[in-house]
């Protein structure tokens, strides 16, 4: 959309700013219009153009961190230091690789060919689907709406970026650090437009990134035009401690990942299940470095995020009530904030255990026995991630080759995020499709073969009639 005139200067000079125009829904689909008018007649953006345009959105992000911080400090409530390491780092190392690699990554690159294509040459040209919508969520709304519009970019692609609602001020500087950035090349959409409006629009690819539920409907719709789709989901990611871990540092792991950006993040452990004889030992290391980490009072520790909205904060006030309480159970309803809370003997039906959390709350499920772990793991579906502390070598060879998730990791938990050489995405009902490093050029891409036959030479053996003795020769080079 346009710009206002008020989003065009700098936005960290004051809180107003970020308040975009009431552009009609007839003005983006005018847009979305003329760029299918581009792609029709050809006309993709260079790859010196979309260098230009990553360099751009890498200098205003980092020339404007102070309007960011306040943006997601506003929505999230999260602190300058976990804008820096769970956003704004990641995005800068993506952006960086990009500028950097495009040439190498869009230059045709050769493949062998069949001894029945001699004489030819054969290339890989990655060439652009043509325009993308992408569908942006709000728990890292800044991470998770320019890192997959990088990569549409940088293949080439036009581009429409749905921006999550949810995140008010956030919206807004996105939308200002779009149009600042992209002159024409991306659309930023608001509240404009809703999600199923876009949807319903004849896109080249589509990238999602949200619950199971709304990824079904992303599948219905992209359905009858045979639209590809990308879909990164979540699920119900198990965290298994089993003998021979160190418990102390599971359970610091284990805290910082399931209670950053207050649980609202896809890849946080979503329940424990820990061996019984562990149990003891580890809830009381829990408790402990959520003290060192947050403080007595971890609701009015400035490192500590607050719940998207209201709606959050209910949903998850209601799941907090049953099992026992282990740590934690706090509330502060102004601050829409909830204490990082472990809850055990749960009903096996509990939603807690059912459903995902997308909060500071953690259940905990003990077991004994393999199968028993087993058994747990498998009830919830194909997670995002599965994470295992502990546990010796042949439990965590079945852990690889019994069960199936996103992401399999030992002793840790969402760092194999931050990995620009590890795919990131799910399986089943956590996902399909993967992007990061050089994956999120490869996803916008179209990877089209060409061969190059020789004219010089024209082999007379493929034309009818054959020998008899052509199948004997045949045979021999089979075998």
């Amino acid at each position: 959309m346009t710009a206002s005139r008020a989003a065009r200067r700098d936005p960290a000079e004051k809180r107003e700013l970020f308040i975009m125009d009431n552009v009609e829904k007839q003005q983006i689909l005018d847009r979305i219009a003329e760029h299918r008018r581009k792609i029709g007649s050809g006309d993709f953006p260079s790859v010196e153009r979309r260098r230009t345009m990553l360099r751009r959105l890498l200098k205003l992000l980092l020339s404007h961190k102070s309007g960011l911080f306040q943006a997601l400090k506003d929505d999230l409530g999260k602190s300058e230091h976990e804008v820096m390491t769970t956003e704004l780092m990641p995005l800068a190392g993506v952006l960086k690789y990009l500028i950097r690699k495009l040439p190498s990554l869009t230059r045709p690159s050769r493949v062998p060919l069949s001894l029945l294509n001699w004489p030819a040459a054969g290339y890989l040209v990655q060439e652009p689907y043509g325009e993308v919508l992408i569908g942006a969520t709000w728990n890292y709304p800044l991470l998770l709406a320019l890192e997959p519009l990088a990569g549409a970019i940088a293949a080439g692609n036009y581009a429409v970026v749905k921006l999550a609602e949810r995140a008010p001020r956030m919206m807004h500087f996105l939308n200002w650090i779009i149009e600042e950035s992209f002159s024409g090349e991306v659309i930023a959409v608001g509240d404009e437009m809703t999600w199923q409006e876009l949807i319903a629009e004849p896109f080249d690819y589509i990238f999602f990134t949200g619950g199971a539920e709304n990824g079904r409907r992303v599948l219905a719709a992209a359905a009858p035009n045979l639209t590809p789709v990308t879909l990164e989901l979540g699920g119900k990611n198990p965290c298994i401690v089993a003998p021979g871990c160190s418990v102390a540092l599971a359970a610091r792991r284990i805290v910082w990942g399931k209670f950053t950006n207050a649980g609202q993040t896809c890849i946080a452990p979503d329940y424990l299940v820990v061996h019984s004889s562990l149990k003891e030992e580890l809830m009381c290391r829990i408790q402990t470095a959520i003290k060192d980490f947050y403080g007595e009072s971890p609701l009015s520790s400035p490192d500590y995020s607050c719940l998207i909205d209201s709606f959050a904060y209910e949903r998850l006030s209601r799941l907090a009530g049953n099992g026992r309480l282990i740590v934690g159970g706090d509330k502060d309803p102004e601050r829409r904030a909830i204490e990082p809370t472990v809850i055990d003997r749960l009903d096996p039906e509990d939603p807690l255990l059912n459903e995902e959390i997308f909060g500071p709350i953690l259940p905990v499920v003990e077991y004994d026995g393999e199968e028993e772990l087993f058994t747990e793991i498998r009830r919830r579906g194909k997670p995002l991630a599965l994470y295992c502390f502990g546990g010796n070598r042949k439990l965590r060879r079945a852990l690889r080759e019994r069960t199936s998730s996103g992401a399999l990791v030992f002793d840790d938990v969402v760092m194999h995020f931050v990995n620009p050489g590890m795919p990131f995405g799910g399986v089943g009902t956590s996902g399909m499709g993967a992007y990061h490093g050089e994956l999120t050029f490869r996803t916008f891409s179209h990877a089209k073969p060409e061969m190059r036959s020789s004219t010089f030479f024209d082999f007379p053996l493929r034309y009818p009639p054959y020998p008899k003795w052509l199948s004997s020769m045949l045979n021999f080079f089979i075998r």
